[in-house]
Parts: structure tokens; sequence; C-alpha cells
């Protein structure tokens, strides 16, 4: 949401400058436009491209955000881009119609499907500067935070001899009875601790309450799917998927 936010803040930028362009450059060649006309051509573009921004965003997570990226999936946005990109013309072309008719003028609502291998050049990579920009977002968004100082491995004792588990190896743990299940190098070691001495111990190593039995490694936290009851599913980087609540969503950022 926060991506798409700002996507039209963008955008909307976008419109005002290419509006305030078209009929200046209009005006300069002898051939003026009432100041509406370009409004309703940059509006009605803009305005497709945004409300088919959610499915593309949609499709990127289920591909490209996804652990063990492979050129399938990549390839799978060449036959997206151009639906994308006939969505576009089509839809733009019945808004300016239907605002041209209110406004007491005429547009042909087929006039930008005729001309869709001029606009497929400039949805092709308007598509691709979507998908790019929210890859890149992500990336920066799950990178994980320096750690400040702190504890540097985990001591479980075990009877007579210790173990020391390096955190950086820990991806998860879970509060299993008067026990905790810690999670390290596809291994589960019992902890004999309570996981509320555990979230406090390990929160300068970016270690995050997810649900009231679970915390996770920040650094280890590949994806964050939000569902729409506002509760989440973490993937870690090894393919673990951990169910969270929506009430410690704001630990991930």
């Amino acid at each position: 949401m926060l991506f798409w936010a700002a996507m039209v803040a963008v955008m909307a930028v976008v419109v005002v400058f290419d509006v305030l362009n078209v009929a200046h450059d209009r005006a300069r060649v002898g051939a003026p436009v009432p100041l509406w006309e370009p409004a309703v051509w940059e509006v009605s573009s803009v305005a497709v491209i945004l409300a088919m921004a959610p499915a593309v965003l949609w499709l990127a997570r289920r591909t490209l955000l996804r652990p063990g990226l492979s050129w399938p999936r990549i390839a799978v946005h060449l036959p997206a881009a151009l639906v994308f990109s006939l969505v576009h013309v089509s839809a733009m072309g019945a808004i300016r119609w239907a605002a041209y008719r209110l406004l007491g003028d005429r547009y042909d609502p087929l006039g930008p499907l005729s001309e869709w291998p001029y606009e497929l050049r400039k949805d092709l990579l308007v598509y691709a500067a979507i998908v790019s920009l929210y890859w890149l977002w992500n990336r920066v968004q799950i990178a994980p935070a320096p750690a400040p100082a702190g504890p540097t491995v985990l001591e479980v004792r075990d009877g007579a001899r210790r173990h020391l588990i390096p955190l950086a190896d820990i991806g998860w743990l879970e509060a299993a009875g008067n026990y905790v299940e810690v999670h390290a190098g596809g291994k589960t070691v019992l902890h004999r601790a309570p996981l509320s001495r555990l979230e406090q111990d390990l929160a300068p190593a970016g270690f995050v309450r997810i649900h009231r039995s679970r915390l996770v490694s920040r650094a280890h936290v590949a994806e964050i799917e939000t569902k729409p009851s506002g509760d989440f599913e973490a993937v870690l980087r090894d393919g673990a998927r951990l169910a969270g609540s929506r009430r410690y969503r704001a630990g991930l950022g």
C-alpha cells in the first residue's frame, strides 16, 4: 500500500507537468487546445494504470519476490504486460469518450486501440518500471538492519553440556510448553527458557515476535504475505512459512 501511494503521488506530479507541456507545445505550433483536453488525455491514462497496479504488484509478489527466482516466473510477465497494454488503451479510450461526451464534444473510443503498436512500446516500459521498482522497494524493505551490539550466540544447556548456537544460524523460535524450540540450520533444539525472556535477550540481534508463541529473525525473512484479515505469513529464505498475527505485524516493518 505504501508503494502504491508513492506511485499515486509521483504520477500526480507527472500528470500536471504533462498537461502543461502538451498545452504549451500545441500553442507554440499554432494548434492550441483547451486545457481540459490534455487533462482528460493524461488523467485517463494514469487512472487506468493506477487501477491495474494492484494486480501487477500481486503478480510480482507471486513470481519475483518468492525464494528461488527462476526464468519461467520472470517470463510470465511478458504476456501479462501485453494484457496490461491492451486493457490500458481500451479503457482509457472509453474514459476519454465518456469525458468528451459529458463536455459536449466527440472522441473516438477506439482511437488509442488503433494506435496500439505505438502505445505498446510505452506500456511495456511503464510495466517494466513498475515491476522493477517494486522489486527494488521490497529488497530495501526486507534487508536486515545492522544489528546493534548484543549476544552473538545462544547458550543451550543439555545436562552438563553446553551448546553454543550462533544467532546468525537461527531462523525462528517457537514456544513448546516449558521449552522453546530453536530452529537453526535445519535442526531443532529444545531450550528450557520462557519465550518472553528470549524475546528481550535476542531483540538486539534482530529477533521479533510475530505471534504470541513465535519469534523470527528479521535477517531470515525473504517475504511477507499479508492476508485480508490482517494476519500474515513470513516466508523465510529456506522456504519455511510462519503464520503471524496482525497485532505483531509492526515488528517486521
